[in-house]
């Protein structure tokens, strides 16, 4: 998708207006703080657009040269520009494309045992393992907000908080339900089966973004329950938030503290109610929301990991990968995030240019 010179020379405009604020010192306050978030997101779009503009005039300049000579040494530098122009057209395209709003916060990672019994809770720790250490591997901060443990391992529930900047625009295609097939520890006949389980990713609201009024909130305190040594067991530290006007309902019983794990449960239901929001907003956005990969849906079955063939299969872009075990460590799960961006910018171009 060819962008019109005169779009181009508006961004360009926009950004040395707000470059020109700025610089000034005359903004304070929520201004500056305006004036610095339109510019750092509008700032690589107009670097792209000023390498396109530029590329374009010395397109338009070499092809009216009428000197033979010349003419002739310019010939190898049109080449160059035409091979290399579309391509700067298209990282443009991309840049420009509407951004999520969510994209550069952090974001609340839930992963819930599905189908599976024990195996289904091991597959949910092998899952949790996972995206601790992507999260290494981009520099972000993983705690954990929330977590029932399997009797065998892993856990039935576990719920965590992902910090960083990007977080949810990477993670955020990952919910959606997660089968592995493979042979359980336990089973004597060597017979593969096949585990679930549910990965919902939230992003983190700002407490602007959602209004939660006390008289709306039934907050139940009781005794731990689980790991965790004696203390656990003898104090009533766990805390329920149930949130009377939705019925949504947040346990937390992580911390040694009350306080701390009644923060931890009403940052969850912060973000719950966050992507309620956001789901009825795309429910009217129903075309914008159709064009992603995806529908979003946790029921989604997404992604199938394969242990005895060493492979894992994206169900919603086609794309299988022979590298399970680098991917389950880790590291190997960019290749599919990055896939998965790429098919959503993809999918958001062509909807544009229907």
């Amino acid at each position: 998708m060819s962008v019109p010179d005169a779009r181009l020379r508006q961004i360009s405009a926009r950004f040395a207006e707000l470059e020109a604020r700025l610089a000034s010192g005359q903004l304070e306050g929520k201004d500056f703080v305006a004036a610095s978030r339109d510019f750092s997101e509008l700032e690589p779009v107009a670097r792209l657009a000023e390498e396109v503009m530029a590329m374009r005039a010395e397109l338009a300049s070499l092809a009216e040269l009428d000197d033979p000579e010349m003419r002739e040494l310019a010939e190898e530098e049109i080449e160059r520009l035409k091979s290399e122009l579309p391509e700067a057209e298209h990282r443009l395209s991309i840049a420009m494309l509407p951004r999520d709003s969510a994209d550069s916060r952090s974001a609340m990672l839930e992963i819930r045992a599905g189908t599976g019994g024990d195996e289904a809770a091991l597959f949910a720790g092998d899952l949790y393992r996972m995206y601790e250490r992507f999260a290494a591997e981009q520099g972000w901060r993983v705690e954990p907000v929330s977590m029932s443990p399997s009797e065998v391992g892993g856990f039935k529930e576990v719920v965590a908080q992902v910090t960083g900047n990007g977080v949810f625009a990477k993670l955020k295609f990952e919910s959606g339900v997660h089968r592995v097939q493979r042979v359980p520890v336990t089973e004597s006949g060597g017979r593969i089966h096949t585990s679930a389980a549910t990965v919902a990713v939230l992003p983190e609201p700002d407490e602007v973004d959602v209004q939660i009024e006390d008289k709306d909130l039934k907050i139940d305190v009781y005794r731990a329950s689980g790991a965790g040594g004696q203390h656990v067991n003898t104090t009533d530290s766990a805390v329920r938030i149930t949130h009377l006007p939705t019925n949504t309902v947040v346990t937390c019983q992580d911390g040694r503290s009350q306080h701390k794990n009644k923060e931890k449960a009403m940052q969850v239901l912060r973000a719950r109610l966050f992507e309620a929001q956001r789901e009825a907003v795309q429910g009217e956005e129903a075309a914008a929301r159709k064009a992603m990969v995806g529908s979003g849906d946790r029921s989604e079955r997404i992604r199938t990991y394969n242990v005895p063939q060493g492979r894992v299969t994206d169900h919603r872009i086609n794309l299988t990968l022979h590298r399970l075990p680098e991917i389950l460590e880790g590291p190997g799960l960019s290749e599919l995030v990055d896939a998965l961006i790429a098919e959503d910018q993809a999918k958001r171009l062509a909807a544009l240019g229907e």
